[in-house]
């Protein structure tokens, strides 16, 4: 089969694989779709240990049961693989399973003709819920995880007033959407121009290069959600967050950084950190991408497996309008 293989810092080569066979308590899946996520970007600029030269990369998905139980049934996937019987798997917060490994991390993801992968991860779709949709549903419930999550904490209903996004990468722009759709007045701001015009363009939102002028105003927004994770991204989010306010930290581009911890205590500002999803989150956030509520998704570009080098390639220059990349192997 073709597969997508990371290879070395700043390469991926598409190349022949042996096709997975079919263990206990696993299928085998015919890949209809896969996005390009951040964390595989993070992975091919060399950056993240964990993943090594030689590994196909890829877990948001769509695809169809080729071998297994199910043949012939439509699905998605939790690409997290739990345990299930730690007291997070069991309170129903396997995102934070201490046993969990990762598709495209600690065994071959979806940048693949097929992949094989447990049973248990599988998540079921309507059968006639369009492969773009379903291939989202991934980043998509880490939106809708991160928004939820932070609502418990907010003090007063968030639409009542503006939400600041930094970042306009997919889950910028699928936060945009999914609060745009709860009649949320949302900013984002984002470097890239062509991301501007289609944040502007498909959520609707007001957009803003932080880099021109002052950037976002000081203490203006009651809730902030930092979708890069940047050093200079936490030091806007806390600059930008009124005294009271909720920081909601999702991005992971920059591992650790001060933060002006005098504003968090004397403002009296609450900080969020947020990791995935549940299997809950992901069963709700397919319903939901089936229904509309992130919109028609018209701003996801699709490209063929055979192109994926080259979509890399154009996501590392700022080449791309689209927040997301899709790959179609068949």
């Amino acid at each position: 089969m073709k597969a997508l293989v990371y290879t070395a810092p700043n390469e991926m080569t598409l190349m022949d694989a042996p096709r997975p066979s079919l263990a206990e308590g696993e299928v085998v899946l015919r890949i209809d779709a896969v996005g390009i996520c951040g964390s595989d970007m993070h992975t091919f600029h060399g950056h993240d240990s964990r993943r090594k030269p030689g590994l196909i990369l890829g877990h948001e998905l769509a695809g169809t049961i080729v071998e297994g139980p199910g043949a012939g049934r439509r699905v998605t996937a939790n690409p997290l693989v739990t345990c299930g019987t730690c007291d997070y798997c069991v309170q129903g917060r396997n995102n934070l399973c201490s046993r969990r490994t990762m598709i495209g991390m600690t065994r071959p993801g979806a940048f693949a003709e097929y992949m094989a992968i447990p049973v248990a991860s599988l998540i079921d779709i309507p059968q006639d819920m369009h492969v773009r949709a379903a291939a989202l549903a991934e980043p998509a419930a880490t939106a809708w995880h991160a928004i939820h999550l932070a609502s418990r904490s907010l003090v007063r209903p968030m639409a009542e007033g503006e939400v600041l996004v930094i970042g306009g990468g997919a889950i910028g722009l699928l936060s945009a959407l999914l609060l745009g759709r709860w009649g949320v007045r949302v900013t984002l701001a984002e470097v890239n121009p062509l991301r501007r015009a289609s944040a502007a363009k498909y959520a609707g939102c007001r957009t803003l290069d932080p880099r021109e002028g002052p950037g976002p105003a000081e203490n203006a927004y009651p809730f902030v959600i930092d979708a890069v994770g940047a050093k200079v991204t936490r030091d806007t989010a806390l600059k930008a967050v009124q005294p009271g306010g909720l920081v909601l930290h999702i991005g992971l581009q920059d591992w650790a950084s001060e933060i002006d911890m005098r504003k968090l205590t004397r403002a009296e500002i609450t900080l969020v950190g947020t990791y995935t999803y549940t299997t809950a989150d992901l069963r709700g956030t397919v319903a939901a991408l089936h229904h509309g509520d992130f919109g028609d998704l018209a701003w996801v570009e699709e490209r063929t497996l055979d192109e994926g080098a080259a979509a890399f390639r154009d996501l590392d220059r700022g080449r791309s309008a689209a927040a997301k990349i899709v790959l179609r192997p068949h």
